[in-house]
């Protein structure tokens, strides 16, 4: 009986080919385009019906060549089962977001080349983004799929619904088989909490949802003063101010994050399921003592989560390095892991942690590994990173583009670039267009306008930027994913625990 490797003029990519007992897969190269390619012997033929394609009659066998297809999509996680997201558990993890889909085969060949312990989240974005890009959760899943069947890995995967802000959000993402689901309780964090006079505060602590937090003032005072929370050699404790500016300021998200729990839990039914609480992007930084709030308040609501976002000290913008005092930062956050230990155990996460190496060491130190970074549009500037290297008129006309949308596109999110700093367009030689992917603000300038230019149109309706944008891309996979695989490369060895081992 043949196989796919001996069938000929098939241009097969050779990290895809997947064996069963029941049948074979692979990915070919076929008219400039990837291809499902499946062989099966006659007599399983009835598993071609869960695939689209063409079949061709081969003596004993049945060959089906088939698009690259929701269906077909579906139909390999259900034959396949490393193809099938699943918890990962309390074990170091990374997510790696893809605004364009094409990004997945440049992520696998990071994690790949550095080893270690990382676990992987292929599939992640957050609504914001996909209805900034037009895309849905189950294209989310179904383009990282394909990524993942075409490089073949097969240690396991989760998949990250990220920022989900209202049910529809988790239905929606429940629907397409997501199995992490990190809820964003941003809108109702009350930042001036830390600005208000005692009497203000008193004022809104009356006004807390209480019947939703299933709790009372007196209740929640009785919980927390006149106590001291021994956390591994740190004494915190609650006086009155410290307590009311606590409940205020999260105590509408911890009740919003309970009922986004309970909704999930009911609609995803038997299926395992990871939750993460982000409160990272919100004005100002969460104390030790807000953490202690927020972790032992969720936990008597009967919430169960596997990570935790804080908002924690100095700037996390996007793009960019870390902004403030290291020290700082390490001794806040070594409280923070200390807490996240003693209450869960749970992992930190780092939001807006593309780029911020120089916070890595001290993130995986203090957690003992219990750690998530997630990141989104640095591979998105990996894109434009390629693209500058081999088009450098079509990424000037980009850049153009992205300065004209920033003042409009930055509102939601955190950044410090200024059109002002960045270079003008004009004044960069085309050989020198690269090294804008690196200029502080002109890298934030293109990191947080990617909607604008993926669904930007011309007057007569046409994709200005999208389509020659994915067309070079397709048209050049191996630069763009050898662009992401040194990038990530950089951010994944700090989490490997083989710092140093990998460096191209």
């Amino acid at each position: 009986m043949s196989t796919l490797s001996s069938v000929p003029s098939l241009d097969l990519l050779p990290q895809s080919l997947t064996a069963t007992d029941s049948a074979e897969w692979a990915l070919a190269r076929i008219r400039g385009g990837l291809r499902l390619v499946m062989l099966v012997p006659r007599s399983n033929a009835s598993l071609l019906s869960d695939f689209e394609g063409e079949v061709e009659d081969r003596a004993d066998q049945k060959l089906l060549i088939g698009p690259t297809s929701p269906q077909n999509a579906a139909a390999l996680r259900a034959h396949i089962s490393w193809l099938r997201p699943k918890s990962l558990g309390l074990r170091t993890s990374a997510g790696m977001g893809d605004r364009l889909g094409l990004a997945t085969p440049g992520h696998v060949r990071a994690v790949r080349a550095v080893g270690g312990d990382v676990a992987p989240i292929f599939a992640q974005q957050s609504i914001r983004e996909m209805s900034r890009t037009g895309r849905t959760p189950q294209q989310v899943m179904d383009d990282a799929t394909w990524g993942i069947f075409q490089e073949g890995w097969r240690e396991g995967v989760g998949a990250d619904a990220d920022h989900l802000k209202t049910p529809a959000d988790i239905d929606a993402c429940v629907a397409a088989g997501f199995t992490f689901f990190t809820i964003d309780p941003g809108e109702h964090v009350e930042s001036r909490a830390d600005r208000m006079s005692p009497s203000e505060l008193q004022g809104s602590l009356a006004a807390l949802p209480w019947e939703q937090l299933a709790d009372d003032a007196d209740s929640l005072c009785g919980r927390f003063l006149n106590r001291s929370f021994d956390v591994e050699g740190h004494s915190l404790s609650f006086d009155e101010p410290t307590l009311a500016r606590a409940a205020v300021k999260y105590g509408r998200a911890i009740a919003h994050v309970a009922g986004m729990y309970r909704h999930l839990a009911k609609v995803i039914g038997d299926r395992p399921f990871e939750l993460e609480v982000s409160v990272d992007e919100t004005e100002t930084p969460t104390t030790h003592a807000e953490h202690i709030y927020i972790a032992s308040e969720l936990r008597r609501m009967g919430v169960r989560w596997v990570s935790l976002a804080p908002r924690y000290v100095g700037q996390f913008l996007k793009g960019v390095d870390y902004v403030g005092d290291l020290k700082l930062f390490e001794e806040d956050f070594a409280v923070h892991a200390a807490i996240a230990r003693q209450f869960g155990p749970y992992k930190l996460s780092l939001h807006s942690g593309s780029d911020k190496f120089s916070v890595y060491p001290a993130a995986m130190r203090q957690t003992r590994g219990l750690v998530h970074l997630k990141t989104a549009g640095t591979s998105y500037l990996e894109a434009l990173r390629t693209i500058a290297s081999l088009d450098a008129e079509f990424f000037r006309a980009i850049y153009v583009f992205a300065r004209q949308r920033y003042e409009t596109d930055r509102a939601s999110y955190h950044v410090a670039g200024s059109l002002e700093s960045a270079p003008l367009p004009e004044s960069v030689a085309e050989a020198n267009l690269p090294t804008l992917l690196d200029q502080f603000d002109a890298r934030q300038i293109l990191h947080v306008t990617f909607g604008s230019v993926l669904t930007e149109r011309t007057p007569d309706g046409r994709p200005r930027f999208f389509d020659p944008f994915m067309s070079f891309l397709r048209s050049h996979p191996e630069a763009y994913a050898a662009n992401l695989q040194k990038h990530f490369i950089r951010h994944l060895t700090p989490f490997s625990g083989k710092a140093g081992a990998a460096t191209a």
